[in-house]
């Protein structure tokens, strides 16, 4: 495909996307229906959709108000990359008809890349952070994995991924994280990965763990498992046996592969087959807004409505005071998100100890986005008569 054809499908799919599609499912059945595409076509494909929805408020800024979603952001994404429109709009072949100078506006400055109701939201919970933080969201997220330490040290990870042919580095965020600092293509494709050694998982959540400090032969339970991401890696700290639940059983159909990979120790029972006495720890990594990973899912940032917070921070409620009879005596309930807002964040802490006054909150962590990681929250709750008693 020429670059100008690659554009073209580009707005094409951006006009799905802005018609209340998902960019994954529109990527992925233009790649369907469109068999010449090679692997170069769909991943340029990808980034320059993935590009134009994390900058969407900068881009539509450069193009008239009249000019259609996909072609606006298309035409924003090349004069803010100081490139000819001329060369790439040019109405030949299957390149996007020539720009009239009509379409064209001054570009706008100090936008979010936002909806203007999350700005407020923001600014309450980052402060004078909040644009920088957003700024940050418009960029491509770091790729991270987390070294197995159950099938071999980091060291030599790091080695057998740059034998590979992977330039990567350590992330400071957590003893586990190494970062890929150039091309990514083909890592689950290694030798490494099939054997288990490192799994891929962005460095905060790593660093959230890594935060529990998990006690050998301590009782887990990932009430929230999803994929199982961090139950592998508590298994990986704790070396001992977590059980993983998920209200959506179907979200854990990879748990076990997975696990047969790494050599940890995870099963999914059911309720009724849990100690009576309660886990040591029990994680509820909740469903939220991503705020903190849109950069990875910018079109989740440009559908998120006041309506689906509201509705997230109803199920996190409800999902706290489900969690809070499964923890053991002297053990904690951890509660965290993906999001940096403070609604779904130190709100429903908040209102969790002013309706359960014999818990307390015992330790909070609290991450921005960054160039290492994405952005994230956690806290450590336990029964004051636990604290009171160590």
């Amino acid at each position: 495909m020429t670059p100008g054809a690659r554009v073209a499908a580009a707005i094409e799919i951006l006009d799905q996307i802005e018609a209340g599609g998902a960019a994954e499912q529109a990527l992925t059945a233009w790649a369907r229906r469109s068999r010449f595409a090679g692997s170069k076509d769909r991943a340029a494909l990808r980034d320059l959709v993935f590009d134009a929805l994390r900058n969407y408020q900068s881009y539509r800024s450069y193009a008239a108000g009249h000019v259609p979603f996909g072609r606006a952001l298309m035409i924003g994404a090349q004069r803010a990359s100081g490139e000819s429109l001329q060369n790439i709009f040019s109405g030949q072949g299957y390149a996007p008809p020539p720009v009239q100078e009509d379409e064209l506006a001054p570009p706008q400055e100090g936008l979010w890349d936002l909806p203007d109701w999350l700005i407020p939201k923001f600014q309450d919970a980052l402060g004078d952070q909040a644009y920088a933080q957003a700024q940050l969201l418009r960029a491509r997220a770091p790729v991270t994995v987390r070294v197995n330490v159950l099938k071999g040290a980091k060291s030599y990870a790091l080695d057998q991924l740059r034998k590979d042919g992977f330039h990567v580095q350590e992330n400071p965020m957590a003893e586990t994280a190494l970062t890929v600092t150039g091309p990514a293509k083909g890592l689950t494709q290694t030798k490494a990965f099939q054997a288990g050694l490192f799994e891929l998982q962005d460095a905060g959540s790593q660093a959230l763990i890594e935060w529990l400090a998990l006690c050998s032969g301590e009782s887990c339970l990932d009430y929230c498992a999803g994929g199982g991401g961090k139950a592998l890696a508590m298994a990986a700290q704790t070396q001992a046996l977590v059980v993983a639940h998920d209200a959506d059983s179907t979200r854990m159909k990879d748990i076990a592969p997975r696990a047969r990979r790494a050599g940890a120790q995870i099963q999914v029972l059911p309720k009724s087959a849990w100690p009576k006495t309660g886990f040591d720890t029990v994680l509820i990594d909740v469903p939220c807004s991503g705020s903190g990973t849109w950069r990875r899912n910018p079109d989740a940032k440009l559908r998120f409505s006041e309506g689906d917070l509201a509705r997230l921070t109803a199920t996190q409620a409800e999902i706290l005071e489900e969690a809070l009879p499964y923890v053991g005596p002297g053990g904690r309930l951890v509660y965290a998100t993906c999001s940096v807002l403070k609604d779904e964040n130190e709100a429903q802490i908040e209102r969790l100890l002013a309706d359960h006054p014999t818990w307390c909150l015992s330790a909070k962590i609290r991450l921005g986005v960054d160039s290492w990681h994405d952005g994230f929250f956690g806290a450590q709750l336990m029964r004051v008569s636990d604290t009171l008693s160590t």
